[in-house]
């Protein structure tokens, strides 16, 4: 019994939660009657959103708060504020990230730092927060939402995204080794092409999945807790594999 309660999950924490797939998975967990703490800079779509939520769903608890995750303090502050309005956080969904970025060396470098500067420093922070939690409440679901681009190098505008993807999921798989069979679960998720504002300006493809398919084939791989998932599982899971090994040729006109 004490097994499920754990697993149940009640109190979610979701940061860059007021657009895209942040958004999507707060949907899918409210729908689901977990109470919701939703971060973001974006305060105007977070309040929207939580609105929306609590009217469609109004036996659960939705909060939300102002953040930018490169504010190392501000992510402390904003988590432990979570955890002392709702009693614990038992899951902290590491969602955001930026996608913008440019060729390297074409002049556009505070564009690729600031991309890496948040999926990275920014990440680490949320890890740090949310981890230092977990160990206080001996429990907890750490899920760093890391790319299928992570998988290899990629070219062009992609190339700070993907190496900032990379050294996302290398962060996770590092907590996860800390924390092996432990109470602190730790699950990277690796999406691969889902409808979303960062998507939006990306070439067309038959891979792409519709945001709502997106966002529970997402939620579907968090409920399930393992190490890692690729998402939506088909085609990006075998995918994934071909791009690990393909040649760099290959490799290069996929990206």
């Amino acid at each position: 019994m004490a097994r499920d309660r754990t697993r149940r999950r009640t109190n979610i924490v979701i940061t860059g939660a007021s657009s895209g797939l942040g958004e999507g998975i707060a949907r899918e967990f409210a729908a689901k009657g977990h109470n919701l703490a939703l971060c973001a800079r974006r305060t105007d779509r977070l309040d929207q959103l939580a609105g929306q939520l609590r009217e469609r769903h109004p036996g659960i608890t939705v909060l939300t708060r102002k953040l930018d995750v490169t504010d190392q303090q501000a992510v402390f502050e904003v988590f432990g504020a979570f955890r002392a309005e709702l009693g614990s956080l038992d899951r902290v969904i590491a969602n955001a990230g930026l996608g913008k970025g440019q060729p390297i060396g074409t002049g556009y470098v505070d564009a690729n730092r600031e991309t890496v500067e948040t999926n990275v420093i920014g990440l680490l922070a949320q890890c740090e927060a949310a981890v230092e939690i977990f160990n206080e409440q001996r429990t907890g679901h750490l899920v760093v939402v890391s790319s299928v681009a992570a998988v290899r190098g990629m070219r062009g505008n992609v190339t700070a995204y993907a190496a900032s993807k990379a050294a996302a999921a290398s962060l996770a798989e590092g907590i996860r080794a800390q924390h092996h069979g432990g109470p602190i679960a730790v699950t990277t998720l690796y999406p691969g092409y889902i409808e979303s504002e960062m998507t939006g300006r990306a070439r067309k493809t038959p891979l792409m999945a519709d945001a709502e398919k997106g966002a529970k084939a997402l939620v579907a791989a968090i409920e399930r807790e393992r190490p890692k998932a690729y998402v939506p599982w088909w085609p990006w899971t075998p995918l994934a594999q071909v791009l690990r090994f393909a040649p760099l040729g290959w490799v290069r006109k996929f990206s």
